[in-house]
């Protein structure tokens, strides 16, 4: 159970609390301080303190810090302060210490249904809305000049029944069912070229607008290459597991269907290739760096919004480069060199090359920098997930459906 929840902006300062069991002082939030001081970019999400256990999340510039008297499961918390931050940004589109500051009153009313005496009561995005209307300026005048608050009177249709998810008496004149089918490739690419690691982090993120409570069937053309599979309650689990089908009556609106995993054992398909060669003189001289990027094993599909960042060594003072496509910027500070390229066309393969400055007699031995490779192909999912078909039933109309595949770099890392 939780019993505390403090919101804490990038400069330390806890801008936020909410107490569900008892008020614990926010002097406990100096064990995550302190933490956070000592590596700012890995905290460990638990922390064992005297008499709490401070469990936390960093999303969008602010850091959220559970605090537990007993000992809790961890990922359970750090799953619901990830719920929480979801239904921030459902409400407000983004959840930064600005917005929840303009958005107190909201943000208290959504911590008070989320959260019964430090257990989760209501998450599902359907069921929140209907208890407490997402704000907009015309309500927000109205409860000013009447009193009123965004909380409603009576309780929402679905959250007493078996399928709290959906509400009850859902209509639209169009009926729409659209799936986004998005693959992120981890990989490790060796200096020759040899896949060191790879593997695959997908999810199936779904817009349902669908009248009354219909019963949909998802069918997999190859339901087999999941290695791991995570799914949204609404999924009925025995079916997976008989007859790797998805079935399942959908909130409204949208939601994630399910997160799936492909392992190293599969073999997966690396689509972008990088020829690199980086020479660091120490003597004075200057260095030189040669990058050509290329598709591979993209079944003919476009390589789009492809960027390279490579965080060069110590030594590196500064880089004169000539790219026939896109542009490049170095921060000498950082040492980190970005090059944003854009799309890939071929036959013209984008190239970047050019002298590197380097601090005379510096040790440049060992200096091997990474590159880090961040692209989108549309309209390809690089394991080979194809979606069969999609039934419903419990409903007489005729739905529009559609499917979308992209794939994106995840941790894409090439060695130089």
């Amino acid at each position: 159970m939780i019993h505390s929840l403090f919101i804490i902006n990038p400069s330390g300062d806890v801008f936020l609390e909410k107490h569900w069991r008892s008020v614990i002082p926010r002097s406990v939030c100096d064990y995550y301080l302190e933490a956070q001081r000592a590596s700012p970019n890995d905290v460990p999400p638990v922390l064992a303190a005297p008499h709490h256990y401070l469990i936390s999340i960093q999303r969008g510039g602010v850091a959220l810090v559970a605090v537990s008297k007993q000992e809790v499961a961890p990922l359970f918390v750090i799953e619901f302060l990830h719920r929480v931050v979801d239904t921030f940004q459902d409400y407000f589109s983004d959840c930064t210490e600005t917005i929840i500051k303009e958005n107190y009153v909201v943000v208290y009313e959504l911590l008070d249904e989320m959260l019964d005496n430090g257990f989760p009561l209501a998450t599902e995005s359907n069921i929140l809305k209907e208890l407490i209307k997402p704000p907009n300026i015309l309500r927000t005048i109205a409860n000013t000049v009447t009193g009123k608050s965004n909380v409603s009177s009576i309780l929402p249709s679905g959250q007493l029944s078996n399928v709290p998810w959906r509400r009850s008496g859902v209509k639209y004149a169009n009926n729409e069912a659209y799936f986004d089918v998005v693959e992120e490739v981890d990989a490790i690419i060796d200096k020759s070229g040899a896949t060191v690691s790879a593997e695959i982090q997908g999810y199936v993120d779904c817009c349902i607008k669908l009248s009354g409570m219909p019963d949909l069937t998802l069918t997999f053309v190859n339901p087999r290459l999941f290695d791991d599979v995570s799914f949204h309650p609404c999924v009925r689990f025995k079916r997976w597991e008989s007859e790797r089908i998805l079935s399942f009556i959908p909130p409204d609106g949208n939601f994630r269907l399910m997160s799936y995993h492909v392992g190293s054992q599969s073999v997966v398909a690396i689509p972008i290739y990088v020829r690199h060669n980086l020479v660091l003189k120490s003597n004075g001289d200057q260095g030189r760096l040669d990058l050509t990027v290329g598709p591979k094993q993209t079944m003919g599909r476009t390589l789009e919004n492809v960027s390279l960042e490579i965080c060069m060594p110590k030594c590196v003072l500064n880089c004169s480069l000539t790219a026939n496509q896109g542009k490049y910027s170095y921060d000498p500070v950082s040492k980190i060199l970005i090059w944003e390229i854009g799309r890939v066309e071929l036959p013209k393969l984008p190239n970047i090359r050019g002298t590197v400055s380097v601090v005379s007699g510096a040790d440049t031995t060992g200096a091997n920098p990474s590159i880090n490779v961040h692209l989108t192909i549309p309209a390809f999912a690089v394991s080979g997930l194809r979606v069969s078909r999609l039934d419903m039933y419990g409903a007489k109309y005729k739905p529009f459906k559609g499917v979308k595949y992209v794939t994106k770099a995840g941790k894409f890392h090439i060695r130089m």
